[in-house]
């Protein structure tokens, strides 16, 4: 399994009048989360593009426990447990203050080819990468 994480303070435009994050949030926070790990790699989703293929949500899940609020710095985790072929299963929480669970969930990412649109098998670069991260994850 590889595990990452990114954090970053809850802005005043993601609440309500009440100071709780807007539940549409947490899907943002988690594609944050996964463009800030792609980064990590060096392999940017914008390479990714560039090398013909994207990588669209193909679905997702998510669950709420307790509200995030303004003024949490928010800790969200991205976890990879298995190498993709055809869709990339990328699991994922949110942390809000003192630790606490806001929400969790899965995002399900599929490959086409930007070209002409079709699905394709995950492209060989980020096999690569993930097969180097998972390997290091089972230590």
């Amino acid at each position: 399994m590889y595990s990452f994480e990114v954090s970053f303070p809850v802005r005043y435009y993601e609440t309500d009048q009440m100071g709780v994050v807007h539940h549409s949030n947490y899907i943002r926070y988690f594609e944050c989360a996964r463009n800030a790990m792609m980064d990590s790699w060096g392999y940017p989703i914008s390479q990714c593009e560039e090398d013909g293929i994207t990588i669209p949500v193909v679905g997702v899940e998510c669950r709420y426990k307790h509200p995030a609020r303004m003024g949490d710095t928010l800790s969200v985790i991205a976890r990879i447990e298995k190498l993709p072929l055809a869709k990339l299963v990328i699991h994922q929480e949110v942390y809000g203050r003192d630790g606490l669970l806001c929400a969790q969930g899965q995002v399900t990412l599929g490959f086409l080819n930007k070209e002409t649109g079709r699905p394709v098998g995950c492209p060989g670069k980020l096999r690569d990468i993930l097969s180097g991260l998972l390997a290091e994850g089972d230590r």
